[in-house]
């Protein structure tokens, strides 16, 4: 049976649109891993029961995340609170200034949740470059692959 990998990424302009592509590219190198990629205002708890791993990608909206994860976030909560405990997931962020506060507002959620971080957050900051592209690719290769192998 395949494993279930879900991708919720806010992309709102062209650049943001590359990253979530990137990612769900890198996620599709993998055959064994069904994939579901969704708008966060797509997204509920439905997909969250589904999956066995997720990314989830935001923009940095004034110093936390964007509205649009914040409001998946709020649809989904209670009812995956006590069905999704250690389920795994990483976050990525494009960030046009630092980032930490929409990481802090992530991780916040996330840990309520008992969310499994499989890695550091990772956080595009500052002016755009396209090497976010490729890093983007990688973190969907990555979790895919771990999701494959049982590692997580």
């Amino acid at each position: 049976m395949k494993r279930r990998l879900l991708i919720i990424t806010h992309a709102p302009s062209p650049n943001t649109k590359r990253l979530f592509d990137a990612v769900l590219e890198g996620a599709s190198e993998s055959s064994e891993i069904e994939i579901a990629a969704r708008d966060p205002f797509e997204a509920g708890p439905d997909d969250v029961l589904a999956a066995d791993g997720i990314i989830l990608g935001t923009t940095e909206n004034l110093g936390y995340m964007s509205g649009a994860l914040k409001d998946f976030f709020d649809r989904s909560y209670y009812p995956c609170l006590e069905e999704t405990q250690g389920r795994p997931y990483c976050l990525f962020i494009r960030a046009g200034h630092d980032g930490t506060g929409t990481k802090r507002g992530v991780e916040s959620i996330v840990t309520g949740l008992r969310w499994r971080a499989v890695q550091e957050p990772m956080i595009l900051r500052g002016e755009w470059r396209e090497d976010f592209v490729e890093q983007c690719r990688e973190l969907g290769a990555a979790m895919a692959a771990g999701l494959e192998a049982g590692i997580f």
